[in-house]
């Protein structure tokens, strides 16, 4: 009979595992602030000339006053200082170019960005490991090769491209899809409660909104996820080869178990670590990586608030942007490593 004792034992390397991967994240998390800082403040280019116009810089008064309130006539180590104390307290800065809190800015930026990339992301592992099971499944047959095939159209394909056909195609000569935005204009957005329309727009029970929203949402992130099933359908049928030939799955045939039990239990289980580590860096880069079919789609996320910071030397801006991108990565490294211990309980004693 299993005691609490056992339990605990049990589940120790488990939180001993989630100890370490946390506090390992929290030092990569300081990191990030200091390279973001770092960085933004080593890009070429004059902040007050690209925040005041002719006549204010002509005006020593004025350009000293605005550098000292933005705290730009202190040296770097006491701007990083006064800048991690204000993160500590949850001050991002305000905006130079929306005259807001940056952090303001970016809780109505990235759910939106959330909301796409993460559309995109499920139907991508829905259909890219499917793909590539059939594909494994179906080696060197006419399945597999159309497979393949259509998996290297849609990495090499460039996603502002498609975005810009199927802009021009579905919406401006077919009229399939709704034009741009999150929403239709004559709709507006739903009560914000998660910040993502379609969420949103189901618990407040403003049908007509989820409807626009989901179509707007649609064509959008079919683009973002045609690279990303591209390489999950190749990288899944890649690993579960590679596990279709281990020991232990022909073993399981060799014992006479039926073909389901070897393929849930023994070839998926041991093919999904690699997916999953593909699958968290793909999401990342969905969520840092779409400005080009954000601005195509005048999709108000946080792509958009990153070039128009980055053109305007918003160094608030740039560094909240870089905090969030960075932080939302790590996030992922940590779910994945999660992931990693539930899947492959192995990986918690390294």
């Amino acid at each position: 009979m299993t005691t609490l004792r056992d339990r605990v034992r049990r589940n120790r390397p488990l939180a001993t595992f989630l100890a370490r991967r946390v506090l390992i994240a929290l030092v990569l998390v300081w990191g990030v602030t200091l390279v973001t800082f770092l960085l933004t403040n080593l890009v070429p280019g004059d902040p007050v000339a690209a925040n005041l116009g002719q006549r204010a810089l002509s005006d020593p008064v004025i350009v000293a006053q605005w550098r000292s309130e933005q705290g730009l006539d202190k040296p770097l180590p006491q701007q990083y200082v006064l800048h991690l104390e204000a993160l500590l307290h949850g001050d991002l800065g305000m905006s130079q170019q929306s005259h807001r809190p940056v952090g303001d800015d970016l809780a109505e930026s990235v759910p939106a960005t959330l909301e796409l990339a993460g559309v995109a992301i499920l139907v991508s592992l829905a259909l890219g490991v499917v793909f590539g099971l059939i594909a494994a499944l179906r080696r060197d047959r006419l399945a597999d090769h159309v497979l393949r095939m259509l998996s290297l159209i849609g990495i090499s394909v460039p996603t502002f491209w498609l975005a810009l056909l199927t802009f021009y195609v579905f919406f401006y000569r077919l009229r399939i899809t709704p034009g741009s935005g999150r929403v239709d204009p004559g709709l507006g957005a739903p009560r914000s409660i998660t910040g993502l329309h379609t969420v949103d727009a189901a618990l407040t029970g403003q049908w007509d909104v989820f409807s626009s929203a989901l179509g707007h949402l649609i064509a959008p992130a079919l683009v973002l996820s045609l690279y990303t099933i591209g390489l999950l359908t190749r990288f899944t049928r890649s690993a579960v080869l590679e596990v279709l030939g281990q020991d232990h799955v022909r073993a399981g045939r060799a014992k006479g178990l039926p073909g389901r039990v070897i393929l849930t239990r023994y070839v998926l289980r041991s093919a999904l670590v690699p997916v999953i580590t593909v699958a968290g860096l793909a999401f990342g880069s969905l969520l840092s990586g779409t400005v080009l079919v954000e601005s195509i789609f005048a999709w108000p996320g946080i792509g958009q608030y990153a070039y128009k910071s980055a053109t305007t030397l918003d160094l608030p801006a740039i560094m909240g942007v870089g905090l969030v991108v960075g932080v939302v990565y790590l996030v992922i490294n940590l779910i994945v490593d999660v992931l990693y211990g539930v899947i492959d309980p192995r990986v918690r004693l390294r």
